[in-house]
């Protein structure tokens, strides 16, 4: 075989390659760097018209590739969009099946299903109500207490509409990333009253208590209302989501009272494995639940806030641990997963202000403070949390509030200052404002909503349901094995 003629080929193949790699470098240096669409045309003309002969076959195929789009700061950019899409997958594993297997596992067998529904139809209510009227009254708008309703059934979303709040992303989006918030909440009440709320009135609470409570706060909070305009830092929901919820569960347990044989009979966790594969779904997904509330992938901001998560969780259960160690002489497994998740709800609201140093020790603090709190103080008032709503989730996210005053850093964010590293002792204010307020409103809404079901349909089951377990009652159906 004659070869002469694809060597010459080969040759002029490489000799095209050679001369026209530098050529095209500069495209592709502004494509990848955000330029302009326009100034990356341009250049693409230039070096066209300067190459060689030589370089046309590679000039040739460069200009018949699709063109790179491109993103400016105010266009829908694939990064973000990515990473917000995961970060909303990642919530939504923290509700179902995180939450509901971190639950489950510390009630008693015969209720395991019955809090297993507990999360699942949380889920299910709260997805429908948030499309319907939830996000448009928690996220639209410019009113300082709550938003408009122009966004009923998302009417108004279109396919690459973006928010204000998110310009970055498609506000579809943006809206799926907070109704995961929106979900988990409300069901994270559910841990205060297990083993004896009826189903059909936990189902109507969700519903009432996120549309009275929860997008009214948030709209305060993220959706451009007072609280977040005077100031307040919550970069993930301390005081939206963890303090709301641990103090309707607060006002849930006064009000159902203390389960039947509290104190008399045995209340052991039925499985452990199950709250230590749940606790580690929560850890995992707690990643897209702080971190995801940087609402973007292209800076540093989502990756201080997933170093942060991780440094504060490690520090609170090893505290949580080692209180127990001391004070009851042995580390459970239990304390070590409640530990972790005071951490996670701590570093919350810091979690995109502070650096490794303040996670740490909001870290230790929560794990010290919670640990006291749902186990000591929680015996010594009398009230029965069940699964300990109040004393994790209500105290863990005031005391996070709180601290993300002390221990935000300009040097972390530009949006904050705290009084530690800037010496901004005001913003200890707003953070207390920001605490009160929330604890105020949802404890009066909450008690108004839960007292308005107890004296219409009823709120507790009766003695011989509690006695006998809410699986075969409520569901019909019981765990076997």
């Amino acid at each position: 075989m004659n070869l002469s003629g694809i060597k010459r080929f080969a040759g002029l193949m490489l000799a095209a390659a050679l001369i026209g790699a530098p050529l095209a470098s500069p495209v592709l240096a502004q494509s990848a760097s955000g330029a302009p669409a326009a100034s990356s045309a341009a250049a693409t003309s230039a070096a066209a018209a300067a190459a060689p002969a030589a370089a046309a076959p590679a000039v040739a195929q460069t200009t018949a590739t699709p063109p790179v789009k491109l993103y400016g700061t105010d266009v829908v950019n694939s990064g973000d969009t990515a990473w917000m899409l995961t970060s909303a997958v990642l919530v939504l594993m923290m509700t179902i099946p995180g939450l509901a297997l971190f639950y489950a596992g510390m009630v008693r067998k015969k209720n395991i299903l019955a809090t297993l529904a507990q999360s699942f139809g949380a889920t299910c209510v709260i997805t429908v109500l948030w499309v319907v009227i939830g996000y448009s009254i928690a996220f639209t708008g410019s009113g300082k207490y709550i938003g408009d309703f122009h966004y009923i059934l998302l009417a108004p979303m279109g396919l690459n509409g973006t928010s204000a709040l998110a310009p970055t992303i498609p506000e579809s989006v943006y809206m799926f990333f907070q109704m995961t918030f929106a979900i988990i909440t409300p069901a994270l009440i559910a841990g205060a009253l297990a083993d004896r709320m009826k189903y059909s009135a936990f189902l109507i609470f969700m519903g009432a208590w996120l549309l009275l409570v929860y997008c009214p706060i948030a709209h305060w909070v993220w959706g451009g209302g007072w609280l977040g305009t005077m100031g307040a830092l919550d970069f993930a929901g301390g005081s939206v989501v963890h303090l709301n919820a641990g103090t309707a569960g607060l006002v849930a347990a006064l009000m159902l009272g203390k389960r039947k044989g509290l104190g008399t009979e045995n209340f052991a966790p039925h499985n452990l494995a199950y709250s230590v594969i749940g606790a580690s779904l929560l850890w995992v997904g707690w990643f897209g639940f702080n971190a995801g509330s940087a609402v973007e992938s292209h800076d540093g901001q989502a990756g201080m806030a997933a170093v942060a998560t991780q440094v504060a969780t490690a520090a609170a259960s090893l505290a949580w641990m080692f209180m127990e160690w001391i004070i009851a002489k042995k580390p459970s497994v239990l304390g070590m997963v409640s530990g972790a998740v005071a951490g996670l709800v701590a570093i919350t609201p810091a979690s995109g202000y502070v650096d490794t140093v303040g996670a740490l020790w909001i870290g230790v603090a929560a794990g010290v403070v919670c640990y006291l709190t749902a186990v000591h103080m929680k015996k010594a008032i009398g009230y029965d949390d069940a699964l300990d709503c109040w004393g994790v989730h209500g105290i863990g996210g005031a005391l996070g509030a709180i601290l993300t005053g002390v221990f935000a850093s300009n040097a972390i964010n530009s949006s904050a200052k705290g009084w530690l590293h800037d010496h901004n002792f005001a913003q200890m204010k707003l953070q207390l404002i920001d605490v009160g307020a929330v604890f105020v409103y949802c404890a009066i809404v909450s008690f108004i909503i839960l007292a308005a079901l107890k004296y219409t349909i009823g709120i507790r089951v009766s003695e011989e349901v509690e006695e006998e377990g809410l699986d075969i009652n409520l569901h019909g159906e019981v765990v076997h094995g």
